[in-house]
């Protein structure tokens, strides 16, 4: 699968995923210091799915209706930080093309997966 990794997102999500096999590119990498429009933009454009754990691109997606090709928002405290790249690849094997067009929020024994608008 093809993902986009925004800044705010832990860096060991990106590892863990591309250990896995899939094709992550990192914000950090391409693109540092970009606007979330633009980041949400260049995900979309190179049909990514954008992991992130910044609210704001929620925000983006419902409220100003910007195109997606999926989106997780990753909302793990930090006692819970140590699972979140393990949790991440599970919920990538498990749910895989369900996530694509979807917009998931990932919480420590909670995921939630919705359409976009």
């Amino acid at each position: 699968m093809l993902f986009l990794a925004d800044e705010s997102c832990d860096f060991a999500v990106v590892r863990a995923l591309r250990s896995a096999g899939h094709d992550v590119q990192a914000v950090t990498e391409i693109a540092p210091g970009a606007e979330d429009d633009h980041v949400l933009r260049l995900a979309t454009a190179s049909e990514r799915i954008l992991l992130t754990e910044d609210r704001d691109f929620g925000r983006l997606v419902y409220a100003h209706r910007q195109e997606t090709g999926g989106l997780m928002l990753l909302r793990y405290p930090g006692n819970a930080r140590r699972d979140l790249a393990r949790d991440v690849v599970r919920l990538v094997k498990s749910r895989g093309e369900r996530l694509v067009g979807s917009f998931v929020v990932m919480e420590p024994g909670r995921v939630r997966i919705s359409t976009t608008p």
